[in-house]
């Protein structure tokens, strides 16, 4: 009977020490949902590109103990980098932008879905750069059946990401991603609408003076130069009034071409009204900014417009600088929109003097004018 009550007893203390590991797995799984559901909330509120991919990147390691976390996305047409320098964003190592989907379709083949084992260096190395995690966890991003990027979690745990694991959290992660991914782009897309100049392509002046105040709030925290440029297409109302406004139009195209063939990454250029133009360049001290702005000008005095019945139209430029070191100060009224509102006055001072000067010109610090 002792040995029947002692087996009885044995087996009753593995049933507990059983239902107790249950119990803290339940408890676990519960904790992780409620994380999960956190951070899916977060994902579908994200208001911006660079709002989701930081959650993505930077939050989702510590709030599920993930070693690395990196992602890929399919940016065939540019879209997505010209949308990180338009928010000022740094580059984000952890984020790799791919030009083709040669290298989704490689990682997947034709049905794509999510892979979890051990890390081999030569198909995950790219994927996680520096990072050697032990085991891996990679989830395509779909939309409409097409990949459209892809998400990698890598653990030091060998046993974290196993072949034989469930991937229903993962897989719901990854059909969310997607779908926030695609409808921030879309917001996106309606902001840079309301933010363009519909005739020549370029930024509008609504976005110019936004971009103005990012730009000199980094120039002041990082102690760099800010330059700023004020175009004006020389004898503009003749042209309209010899060649119709047509011409006219194909002649600011034209001009805001360009510009921008002439600026770095990271430059700005927009159209500030009728037959102006107004350019921002970060990092560039007074010399540079001259020999950018006098690469403009003359582009533009060798540019041929076509007028009708065959004849061509001669355009010239003249061009302003200023500084931000001239304005910017300590007083008072030294606020961001302040501060913009007289670098943008300091380089039209400057265009006035270039038209006064004769026109074809550029007028900036330290100099009278660089002549054709």
């Amino acid at each position: 009977m002792r040995t029947e009550l002692e087996g009885l007893a044995a087996e009753n203390l593995a049933l507990r020490g059983q239902l107790d590991a249950l119990l803290r797995e339940a408890r676990a799984n519960e904790d992780k949902l409620r994380r999960f559901e956190g951070l899916e909330h977060r994902l579908i509120g994200a208001g911006s590109v660079v709002e989701l991919v930081k959650l993505l990147l930077c939050d989702y390691k510590p709030a599920f103990g993930i070693d690395s976390v990196t992602l890929s996305l399919l940016d065939r047409e540019l879209e997505l980098s010209r949308l990180l320098k338009t928010q000022g964003e740094p580059e984000l190592e952890a984020l790799r932008l791919l030009p083709l989907g040669d290298e989704l379709e490689a990682l997947y083949g034709m049905t794509p879905r999510p892979w979890l084992g051990p890390f081999d260096a030569r198909r995950h190395g790219d994927l996680f750069g520096a990072v050697r995690p032990r085991s891996v966890a990679l989830l395509p991003l779909l939309r409409r059946g097409e990949l459209i990027g892809s998400l990698h979690f890598g653990s030091l745990d060998a046993q974290r990401y196993d072949a034989q694991a469930g991937t229903q959290f993962l897989e719901r992660l990854a059909a969310i991603v997607a779908v926030c991914l695609e409808s921030v782009l879309n917001q996106e897309r309606l902001k840079l609408a309301g933010l363009t100049d519909m005739l020549t392509g370029v930024h509008n002046r609504r976005y110019f003076e936004h971009r103005c105040q990012i730009e000199i709030a980094q120039a002041r925290r990082h102690h760099h130069a800010l330059a700023c440029l004020f175009l004006d297409v020389d004898f503009f109302k003749r042209i309209n009034d010899s060649h119709g406004h047509a011409r006219g139009d194909l002649v600011l195209r034209t001009v805001g071409l360009l510009i921008q063939a002439q600026l770095r990454a990271g430059d700005t250029v927009a159209r500030w009204g009728g037959e102006e133009f107004v350019v921002l360049l970060p990092r560039a001290a007074a010399a540079a900014a001259r020999d950018i702005a006098e690469r403009i000008r003359q582009r533009i005095a060798v540019q041929q417009v076509p007028a009708a019945a065959g004849q061509v139209l001669n355009i010239t430029a003249s061009i302003g600088l200023a500084m931000l070191e001239e304005v910017d100060g300590s007083a008072a009224d030294a606020t961001l929109p302040a501060v913009a509102e007289r670098l943008v006055a300091a380089a039209d001072a400057a265009l006035y003097r270039a038209k006064q000067g004769g026109r074809n010109l550029v007028v900036g610090p330290g100099i009278g004018a660089l002549i054709s």
